[in-house]
């Protein structure tokens, strides 16, 4: 375990260094907007506010209603938790209503998955298996809107097929983001497709803004509503 924490994090601060040096368009002394302490204050704030309501209003409905159904869909736990990079390499326990049969961390999920159970498939296609991640948030591992945490073993699969990847860990991980409501989410086939998701996220980090976040929340929520096709 340790020796897993200090190679992301030597990972995570080797491209740290590449990205300021390449940085464009950024003030001379923040690699992104986030580097700046009011901006990042400012974002913690909110999450810890948007968490909190959430956690305390409405999570507990939520935890019946999909726990009943989850448990008398397939024998099992309610939660699944799973080990994610974090900030700084750091790694996080995630957590997540589970929505398969199997929890087999090894492999993403496809189309027609046979370990997906039929609440499971409700539940991923509209984001509701995330709501959990709200526990993250207040406790700090995660924000609301940020680079998606990938499982360790996609990490170590991609992080030395693409440039800067790594860099998605200099902020905090989010339960929605950029690259989910801009077409990136679910099962990534092909090398190309982790890049175009990570190109999204370093965007993301090098345009934040609050209105940005506010943005891609609501841009979620209609998702939840609407369904999100490469969620399976």
């Amino acid at each position: 375990m340790q020796n897993t924490n200090r190679k992301a994090a030597s990972a995570v601060a080797a491209d740290a260094a590449l990205f300021v040096r390449e940085k464009t368009g950024l003030n001379k002394d923040c690699a992104t907007p986030l580097d700046k302490a009011a901006n990042a204050a400012a974002k913690r704030l909110f999450d810890l506010l948007f968490s909190a309501l959430f956690l305390l209003l409405c999570f507990p409905f939520v935890w019946l209603i999909l726990g009943a159904a989850i448990k008398l869909s397939s024998p099992g736990a309610v939660f699944f938790v799973q080990k994610r990079t974090g900030k700084g390499g750091r790694i996080f326990r995630c957590y997540k209503f589970r929505s398969m049969r199997m929890n087999d961390d090894t492999e993403q999920a496809t189309a027609g998955d046979p370990r997906t159970t039929r609440v499971g498939r409700f539940i991923r296609r509209t984001n509701l298996d995330e709501l959990p991640q709200f526990i993250n948030v207040f406790r700090g591992d995660m924000s609301v809107v940020g680079p998606r945490p990938h499982p360790l073993w996609l990490d170590e699969r991609y992080a030395p097929l693409i440039d800067g990847y790594m860099l998605r860990y200099t902020v905090k991980p989010g339960i929605t983001g950029w690259a989910q409501v801009g077409g990136c989410r679910g099962e990534t086939r092909r090398t190309e497709d982790m890049e175009r998701r990570v190109g999204k996220d370093l965007w993301y980090m090098r345009n934040w803004t609050f209105t940005l976040d506010i943005s891609i929340i609501l841009r979620t929520i209609v998702s939840m509503f609407l369904g999100d096709r490469n969620a399976y």
